[in-house]
């Protein structure tokens, strides 16, 4: 598919097969990248039959750690049973390897190469021997035309009634995941875009590489460290309190990361945290210059010195520290909003409230304003 103008043409040729290996030939126009990362790249493409245009992620499954971001990803779009307004949607997913597109399912156990990834995640090894082709996952997914929540807050001037509705539509997908059994674990502006085909701006959380789907590994009481890494055995949303289901992989983007995920020891509360920041530097424009991109992304932050330091990593090394909340000295913030805000961002994550309490207090904020 390199080099290629649409899906089509790579696709076209297949012939079929048994069962195992039957082609699965969806007709999707390439029409341009959108976005190029460490292990894929997106494409905007168009659906021949209806014209629809959709996003296409392409992600080469070779090393074992894109292999387990490329079925993270999968595992929980796919373990979704509902559909959410405010989360992006996956329309399929298609497994190429060889000259043969499969597509897939969840919990394909019928599929050796599917199979074949699981397996290269769990063992942290290529499975596949360094000669045979490389095995690619294709994700179809809804197309967003207005960017991500960086690009769109920072091109315009500040709306009130766009912060609002953002913080509304952002703790309802919140709210979702999280009685999904779903933990984003990378929360960030990057992966909030934005879709503008109703005529008003709408959310969707997006990129979930670095989630956890949380449903039939155990209950609270019994998880417990190093249990973060394994596929979703069950559909089954019930006996997982997710707020008491620890992760020990300390994995996000530095300026959104919770404290206790600095240590490697947390739970979904680290959404929430994740949540605070994204709300508190929206609300005041509040944005750093990120090292690599150069780009200017929102995001707070605490100064030390010349330096700039992740609120985590700042709560981290003083638990005492109190955030200046609001920052601006001309900030509307309101004060049930600055609670809520230093509730958020609660050193201790049990004081911070779980996602459907966060979802009803900032509805309450909300139709109040």
């Amino acid at each position: 598919m390199d080099g290629s103008d649409t899906m089509e043409d790579d696709w076209d040729h297949l012939k079929n097969g048994d069962l195992e290996r039957k082609v699965f030939a969806p007709r999707y126009s390439l029409v341009r990248e959108i976005g190029r990362g460490s292990y894929g790249v997106v494409y905007e493409a168009i659906a021949r039959k209806s014209g629809a245009l959709v996003a296409v992620k392409k992600l080469r499954c070779d090393a074992p750690e894109n292999v387990e971001l490329a079925l993270a990803e999968f595992w929980a779009l796919a373990s979704l049973e509902k559909r959410h307004e405010n989360v992006v949607q996956l329309e399929e997913c298609v497994l190429q390897r060889n000259g043969m597109a499969q597509k897939m399912s969840h919990g394909n156990k019928r599929s050796k190469q599917y199979l074949r990834l699981v397996e290269t995640s769990l063992k942290g090894e290529r499975v596949l021997s360094g000669m045979e082709e490389p095995c690619y996952l294709w994700f179809v997914m809804e197309f967003c035309e207005g960017g991500d929540l960086n690009q769109f807050i920072l091109s315009r001037r500040p709306d009130p009634c766009n912060n609002a509705s953002f913080m509304l539509q952002l703790s309802s997908a919140v709210a979702f995941l999280h009685q999904n059994n779903i933990v984003h674990r990378d929360l960030k502006p990057d992966n909030i875009l934005i879709s503008e085909r109703s005529g008003s701006p709408v959310l969707k959380v997006a990129d979930f590489g670095l989630s956890k789907v949380c449903a039939g590994l155990g209950t609270g009481a019994g998880a417990g460290p190093g249990r973060d890494s394994c596929e979703p055995k069950e559909r089954s949303r019930s006996c997982v309190n997710i707020n008491k289901f620890w992760l020990s992989s300390a994995c996000g983007s530095d300026f959104y990361m919770a404290p206790e995920v600095w240590e490697g020891h947390y739970t979904a509360k680290a959404d929430i945290f994740a949540l605070g920041i994204i709300i508190w530097a929206m609300l005041e424009r509040i944005t750093f210059i990120d090292a690599e991109s150069k780009r200017e992304l929102l995001g707070t932050y605490v100064r030390q010195g010349r330096d700039i330091v992740p609120v985590g990593e700042a709560l981290l090394e003083n638990p005492k520290m109190v955030l200046s909340i609001p920052q601006r000295r001309r900030s509307q913030m309101s004060d049930v909003l600055r609670k809520l805000l230093r509730d958020m961002l609660a050193v201790n994550p049990q004081d911070r409230p779980d996602a459907i309490e966060l979802h009803s207090r900032v509805g309450h904020i909300t139709c109040t304003t």
